[in-house]
């Protein structure tokens, strides 16, 4: 059993059910150890800014766990957890051993957000990110930067 706070798979049929049920579902496929827990400690932080997001966690050592096990996308993995994020009942991609917060943020986002283009009325830096402080006026920041160069 999994001591965490999110949502637990227990078997390959409820796993089947939940990624048929759910268009974006995130699968943490690990042990109680410490390349593991961080994963899920920041998974159950994550769920509240990704509602658009099922987490779910899964027993490595679970027999039916080798449905995550047998995955192709984790074929060359050698160290736990895994974490598998699935969208409309695909595997989208598969990360193994420990992630910090900005590693998985940036697979959520990357898989599971929508493309927003840039505002218009919003003037990029130099770095190419959007500086709304701005909006087309003359700030501190820019001047600092101009005269860096």
């Amino acid at each position: 059993m999994l001591y965490t706070n999110l949502k637990h798979i227990e078997s390959a049929d409820k796993l089947a059910q939940i990624i048929s049920e759910h268009e974006n579902v995130v699968v943490i496929c690990g042990r109680m150890d410490p390349m593991c827990v961080p994963v899920y400690r920041i998974a159950e932080e994550l769920e509240g800014e990704y509602s658009q997001v099922k987490f779910f966690d899964m027993e490595f050592d679970n027999p039916e766990s080798q449905v995550i096990r047998a995955l192709p996308e984790v074929r060359s993995f050698m160290g736990i957890p895994f974490t598998i994020y699935y969208k409309n009942g695909q595997v989208v991609k598969a990360t193994t051993g420990i992630q910090n917060k900005a590693q998985i943020i940036r697979v959520l986002d990357n898989e599971y957000s929508e493309a927003i283009a840039p505002s218009p009325a919003l003037p990029q830096n130099r770095e190419g990110s959007f500086d709304s402080a701005t909006s087309g006026n003359v700030s501190l920041k820019n001047i600092s930067s101009e005269l860096a160069v």
